[in-house]
């Protein structure tokens, strides 16, 4: 690196505002620009009005604006991007100082400033000298139709807006120099809106308070005075110091450090060189694209759509499906997607999370009034087991025929008794023997029939009976292509009636895209695999199996999907710091994890350019004790959240901190202590996203599932906790493989928990620290 850049906060909400294909550009110049300031392509050169700001190539149309900010302690030369113009918006008269008051660095731009205010000052804005010679004015004010000059009217000189300051007063309260002078002849109120649109952050703050009419002493006190700085002599050309007083946004090598506040929106849809890559490939089938947690797995399925989208020809509507496994995530990919592409092509895509298309295809296929409702595993359990009372069996416990049920029978589609004897059990555990898969598809064929008589069905029912459906549907499709080559093509709509003439002739989309494909189930790859026709592009998976918090690991070969070939690994973490990612790896050290294709999944090479402080690792006496010292240090927390900005700003902390526990019992007992015991606020997080308007998150290790906080706790993090081992300890001696399975799925959710942090992680517990904190329990 032989360049740091900042961007200026003005020019981030400017970049911001600019099409997706500009700010693509703009990442790669600032890489090009850290590497070699000096490289040609950029053609860097100083302005002619203000010696210190020089100008860049972006693209052939664009250019960065960018003041030298001396050297920073390491030697390294530092820039700051003051702004990001079209190049025919380029002017001269640009300056870049050093704030009187604030210490801070300004810059202003007398293109914002407005015609009318630039003429009476008698100021002509001058195009750079390479830039075209000829250029709209920049903010055109309406006039007059022109009269002959016998017949113009002479008009009075209106009087200034601010006709009770003087530029003494306006240098006083810390107006930008450049903008003094404009300021005492502004003489409307849009003239002085124009005016603060475009000046720095002191300037705008009080000219506000002069237009809205306080006096100058009055602006002084309650402006200008609680902005002030100590500044030592000589100040206004230390640039270096100066920059250390101004709200920016480092732009780092891949993104480093410019997460810290979460406030650069731009960069939530940021798409690294490397991962751009992955995105505009054209794949011949299924890909996948696998990493760790905040490798931008989900950005890159994001510009996957929209690149697809923006490739379909005119006239489709929702041939795109962007599903993953809850409805807090689609939400959120929702919401992503809408910053990231066009609304009309927006309309291309279907965005529905898995179940909810699962009965969207039920609904499509029942007769009205014939749904079945949805019941809970848990309340399925309870049917089981009832089941088995009933049948005197103690051979197997419910859990254990719930998960053959849902993994074999379900996973499998499983419809006879025949084809269950020759079913793989893989990965399963517990052998069984002929006469037990006898007995148990009995058992399960009893558990089916009650719940038919209830009326009810599981969500991974309703997911089986979705992906048979779609498959029904996906056959037809193939007959009909062969009926149309054997009557030599022409449209079969009109073979079909009215209800099923579209049905049959096409899939339901054209490109499927799944963000983490993980936690999918077999019955959910294979409906999803009906939804498209095989050829290129038809899938593009992005997973993490070290994230799998459900049991449900799916081979995606046996489903029909090929990602042989087509798969990327991404080993770069945004988010998270590396502090945060070794704790977090610790948890999941030693475990062997598939890549859903058969093989394994590793963390090899995974690492972060972010730094941070140590994750705090807490021993406590008991329950209350830990509920104590959680209760301080979010206390902590929120203080440091809180410390007023240098421009004065204070963060709102709701929001940004988060307490996770490893069940809902427990998210209701740390809620009701944090808030009777200590007066802090909290939100639960539900399925539908935060209930209720407390400052604090609280919520399940499940919950957490693709969240991030700046700050999170994980509280009761012991020994029979985490594992849970009412749950599992009895699988250790008589179900090996099934002890197994369930420590890793406990595994995974701390890692998913531990890996929500970005700048600070505490891990507490009371009495004997949970097995996967081997750091702890040294």
């Amino acid at each position: 690196m032989t360049a740091r850049l900042s961007l200026y906060q003005k020019a981030e909400n400017e970049l911001y505002k600019m099409d997706s294909s500009v700010k693509t550009k703009f990442y790669d110049f600032c890489h090009q620009f850290r590497i070699d300031p000096d490289h040609p392509s950029l053609d860097l050169k100083p302005l002619k009005g203000d010696g210190r700001i020089f100008r860049a190539k972006i693209d052939r149309s664009y250019r960065a604006l960018l003041a030298r900010a001396g050297v920073g302690a390491d030697g390294v030369q530092q820039w700051l991007i003051v702004a990001v113009r079209h190049r025919k918006d380029v002017y001269e008269e640009l300056t870049v100082a050093i704030n009187r008051i604030t210490g801070e660095i300004e810059f202003v731009d007398l293109a914002t400033v407005g015609q009318s205010v630039l003429q009476r000052a008698g100021l002509q804005l001058t195009p750079a000298p390479d830039e075209p010679t000829t250029a709209p004015e920049p903010t055109p004010m309406p006039a007059p139709s022109p009269m002959p000059a016998a017949q113009q009217a002479p008009t009075a000189p209106a009087e200034p807006l601010l006709h009770g300051c003087t530029a003494e007063d306006l240098r006083r309260l810390g107006v930008a120099d450049a903008l003094v002078d404009l300021a005492l002849t502004v003489t409307t109120d849009e003239e002085l809106d124009q005016l603060i649109t475009g000046a720095p952050r002191l300037t705008a703050e009080v000219l506000t308070g002069l237009g809205a009419g306080m006096s100058v002493d009055e602006v002084e006190r309650e402006i200008t005075q609680p902005a002030a700085t100590d500044l030592e002599p000589g100040f206004e050309d230390d640039m270096a110091a100066a920059l250390t007083r101004t709200a920016v946004t480092t732009v780092d090598d891949d993104i480093r450090n410019v997460l810290a506040e979460g406030d650069f929106r731009a960069w939530k849809v940021y798409l690294h060189p490397t991962q751009r890559k992955i995105v505009e490939r054209n794949y011949s089938g299924p890909a996948r694209v696998s990493g760790g947690p905040g490798t931008g797995k989900t950005i890159v399925a994001l510009h996957r759509v929209a690149r697809l989208a923006a490739a379909l020809p005119p006239g489709h509507t929702k041939p795109i499906l962007l599903t993953t496994y809850t409805k807090n995530l689609t939400a959120d990919l929702r919401s992503r997607l809408t910053s990231l592409m066009d609304p009309a092509l927006l309309d291309r895509v279907d965005i529905k999370h898995i179940d909810q298309l699962a009965q969207k295809v039920i609904n499509e296929n029942s007769a009205p009034g014939a749904q079945r409702s949805l019941i809970t595993d848990d309340r399925a359990l309870d049917v089981l087991r009832e089941v088995l009372f009933e049948h005197d069996e103690q051979r197997w416990d419910a859990e254990f025929l719930f998960d053959e049920w849902e993994q074999v029978v379900l996973g499998q589609s499983i419809g006879t008794r025949q084809d269950y004897f020759k079913a793989r059990r893989a990965g399963m555990g517990r052998a069984l023997t002929r006469p037990d898969r006898a007995a148990i598809w009995k058992l399960l064929d009893q558990f089916t029939l009650r719940l038919n008589a209830m009326g009810r069905e599981t969500w991974a029912q309703a997911a089986e009976r979705a992906a048979r459906y779609e498959m029904d549907r996906a056959r037809k499709i193939r007959a009909r292509a062969e009926h149309k080559e054997n009557i030599g093509g022409g449209d079969l709509i009109h073979l079909d009636d009215k209800s099923s003439a579209v049905r049959y002739v096409r899939h339901r989309y054209q490109h499927i895209v799944v963000d983490e494909a993980q936690d999918l189930s077999p019955a959910h790859w294979k409906m999803l695999r009906a939804m498209a026709a095989p050829g290129p592009d038809d899938l593009f998976i992005a997973s993490d199996t070290h994230q799998r918090i459900y049991d449900r690991q799916v081979t995606l070969s046996t489903v029909g999907i090929n990602i042989r070939g087509r798969s990327s690994k991404l080993t770069l973490s945004y988010r998270t710091t590396q502090e945060i990612l070794d704790q977090a790896a610790q948890v999941v050290r030693g475990g062997t994890y598939d890549d859903l294709d058969d093989g394994t999944d590793t963390l090899d090479g995974y690492h972060s350019l972010l730094r941070g402080p140590a994750p705090e690792l807490v021993a406590c006496t008991d329950w209350t004790d830990e509920i104590d010292q959680l209760a301080e240090a979010l206390k902590r927390w929120r203080a440091e959240i809180t410390q007023p900005s240098e421009d004065g700003t204070v963060r709102d902390p709701s929001g940004t901190m988060a307490v996770c526990v490893a069940d809902g019992e427990m998210a209701g007992r740390v809620a009701a202590d944090l808030e009777m015991k200590h007066g802090i606020t909290t939100a639960t997080l539900t399925k539908d996203g935060p209930q209720g308007g407390g400052e604090v998150h609280i919520g399940t290790m499940h919950r957490f599932k693709g969240l991030e906080y700046q700050k999170l706790a994980i509280v009761g993090a012991s020994d029979g906790i985490l594992p849970r081992t009412s749950l599992i300890g009895k699988y250790e001696t008589t179900d090996p493989k099934r002890y197994e399975r369930e420590l890793k799925k406990s595994r995974n959710q701390l890692f998913v928990a531990a890996t929500r942090a970005r700048d600070a992680l505490r891990i507490s517990w009371h009495g004997k620290p949970s097995p996967f904190l081997p750091s702890a329990a040294k």
